[in-house]
C-alpha cells in the first residue's frame, strides 16, 4: 500500500463532525475545546498505515502507541478473536477460568524469561491494561513480604521521568510531575532516584553511559540503606522509558547491579515491560535484552497486537509459593478486575504469540532495528546541528536534539511532530526527543519510507531559523 492508497471508510468526515460533542468526549491528556476545532478522527488501518477522516494515510511510525505489533488486519488475531466471540465472549472470573486463558498462560510461561521460572516456573495473572499490571505487581509485593514474615516491607522505589500507569498508585509509582501533580497527595510509601540519562546527565558530563547506570543504579541502594532496608518491598524499573519526562535507555551495567542490591537487601525487582515486552527489543523481553530478570514482569500493549485490551503479570515461582496454602489461611492474592482474563482478549493474545513465533517477528524486529539505528546515526551525520544523541535497542529507537542549539524551551521534538503529520508520519515525540517504534511487521521499504520524511522533516528544521 501506499500513502495515496484509498480503503472503505465509514462515512464520518471532519466536516460531518458534531464539534460541541467532541468537546465533551475526554481523550488523553488532550485540552478537548481545543481538539473539538481542529480533531484527528482516525477511521481505518492497514497493514503499518492508517486513515483519518479526510481520508489522508499515515505511516504509522509508533504502533498506536507502543501495542499495534501486528499492523492493522492481521488475519491470524481477527480469526481468533472472531471465533472466541461467536463461541463465549465472557466467562464468569469469580467462579473459574476459561480455555483461552488456560492457553495463554501456557504461552505465556513458555517464553517468560528463563531466570525467572526457577523450580518452580513462572505464574500469570491476566488483566486489560499497563496500569492493572502494575498496580497488581506492587500489591503482589506488598502482599508477599507479609506473607513471607516481613509486614514492614512495603514502600516501593522507582524512577523519576518513569510512567507506570494513570492509576492512583501507579501514578504514585510515576516520576514524571506533569502526569501526577494535579491529583497530589498521592499514595504514601513510593521513593524515587534520579535515572540513569547519560545524555542530560545530573552526575556530570564527564561521565559515560556505563558511569552514568552504576552511579544511578547506586543511588537506588543508597535509598534502600537510608530508609532501612526492612521497609523496602520492591523497586519498579522500566527497561527503557519513554515518557514526557523523557527517553532513557539504561546500560546494562544498571540492570545487574540493580539486581545484585535487591538480592542484598531482600527487595523484589519489578520490570514494567508494558512497552518493551514481546519483541520491541528484538527479544522476548527486555529482562532477555539485558540478561538481567525481575521477580515480577509486568507486560500488556503488544501483548495482543491491539486487538483486545490485554496484559499480564508475570511472576517468579519462588515468590508465587507464598500464595499458596490452604483456603483457611487466605493467602491467595487478594485482587481482582472483571475484565481480567477475557476469553476473547486471551484468545487474541495466544493467536499474537503464535503470529510473532511463527513469523520470526523477534529476529525480524532485531535486524530491522539494527537498520533504522544505522540510517538514524547517518541523520545524526548529516544534521550534527539538530541531532546530538541516538539510542535505543530493536524497534525502540530514536534521537535527542542538541540542547545547545536546540534548547528544550524551543520545543524541537514538536515542532518535528507537526512537521511530520503534515508528511504523513506518526512518532512519539516529546520536547526534546523523537522515538519510532512501528509494527515489529515493518518491512525495510517501509523503514525506508518513515526515514526519508524524517529526513525532509530535518531539512525543514535545519532550514529554519534558530530558536
Amino acid at each position: 500500500m501506499t500513502a495515496t492508497t484509498t480503503a472503505t471508510t465509514t462515512a464520518t468526515t471532519t466536516e460531518t463532525l458534531d464539534k460541541e460533542l467532541l468537546s465533551h468526549l475526554v481523550l488523553d491528556f488532550r485540552q478537548m475545546a481545543a481538539f473539538a476545532e481542529a480533531p484527528w478522527v482516525f477511521v481505518c488501518g492497514e497493514g503499518i498505515r492508517i486513515q483519518d477522516s479526510e481520508g489522508r494515510w499515515y505511516l504509522d511510525g509508533l504502533s498506536g502507541v507502543f501495542v499495534n505489533s501486528l499492523g492493522y488486519g492481521n488475519e491470524r488475531v481477527l480469526e481468533a478473536a472472531l471465533a472466541q466471540l461467536k463461541q463465549l465472549h465472557f466467562a464468569p472470573p469469580l467462579h473459574g477460568t476459561n480455555p483461552p486463558s488456560i492457553a495463554l498462560a501456557e504461552r505465556l510461561r513458555r517464553v517468560a524469561p528463563a531466570a525467572m521460572r526457577g523450580e518452580h516456573g513462572v505464574s500469570v495473572k491476566l488483566l486489560s491494561g499497563g496500569s492493572e499490571a502494575t498496580e497488581a505487581a506492587m500489591k503482589i509485593a506488598r502482599q508477599y513480604w507479609k506473607q513471607a514474615g516481613h509486614p514492614r516491607k512495603y514502600k516501593i522505589v522507582a524512577r523519576y521521568g518513569a510512567y507506570h500507569g494513570a492509576t492512583m498508585g501507579a501514578l504514585s509509582a510515576g516520576g514524571g510531575w506533569e502526569r501526577k501533580s494535579v491529583f497530589e497527595p498521592l499514595v504514601a510509601g513510593f521513593l524515587h532516584h534520579h535515572p540513569p540519562q547519560a545524555f542530560r546527565s545530573l552526575f556530570g558530563k564527564e561521565l559515560d553511559a556505563t558511569a552514568c547506570g552504576i552511579a544511578s543504579a547506586t543511588l537506588v541502594e543508597r535509598t534502600i540503606e537510608a530508609e532501612d532496608p526492612e521497609t523496602i518491598a520492591a523497586v519498579i524499573v522500566e527497561p527503557i522509558s519513554v515518557s514526557s519526562a523523557g527517553y532513557t535507555v539504561p546500560p546494562p551495567a544498571y540492570y545487574q547491579l540493580l539486581r545484585e542490591a535487591c538480592d542484598r537487601h531482600n527487595v523484589l525487582l519489578i520490570y514494567d515491560e508494558i512497552i518493551t515486552g514481546f519483541g520491541r527489543l528484538g527479544e522476548w523481553f527486555g529482562a532477555d535484552y539485558y540478561g538481567v530478570a525481575p521477580d515480577l514482569l509486568c507486560c500488556g500493549k503488544s501483548m495482543g497486537g491491539g486487538y483486545a485490551p490485554l496484559a499480564a503479570v508475570l511472576i517468579a515461582g519462588r515468590v508465587w509459593q507464598a500464595f499458596l496454602g490452604g483456603v483457611e489461611e487466605r493467602k491467595e492474592f487478594h485482587h481482582g478486575h472483571t475484565f481480567g482474563g477475557n476469553p476473547v482478549a486471551a484468545a487474541v493474545g495466544a493467536a499474537a504469540i503464535d503470529e510473532i513465533e511463527s513469523r520470526g517477528l523477534i529476529a525480524h524486529a532485531r535486524d530491522q532495528g539494527a537498520y533504522l539505528a544505522g540510517r538514524l546515526n547517518g541523520l545524526r551525520e548529516r544534521y550534527p546541528e539538530l541531532i546530538a544523541d541516538v539510542r535505543g535497542a530493536g524497534l525502540l529507537q530514536g534521537f535527542e536534539f542538541d540542547p545547545v542549539r536546540q534548547p528544550k524551551a524551543s520545543k524541537p521534538g514538536k515542532r518535528f511532530e507537526a512537521l511530520a503529520r503534515e508528511r504523513g508520519l506518526i512518532a512519539r515525540c516529546g520536547d526534546e526527543f523523537v522515538v519510532f517504534a512501528p509494527p515489529l511487521v515493518t518491512t525495510r521499504d517501509e523503514l525506508d519510507e518513515i526515514l526519508d520524511v524524517t529526513d525532509a522533516c530535518l531539512q525543514d528544521l535545519a532550514a529554519a531559523p534558530r530558536p
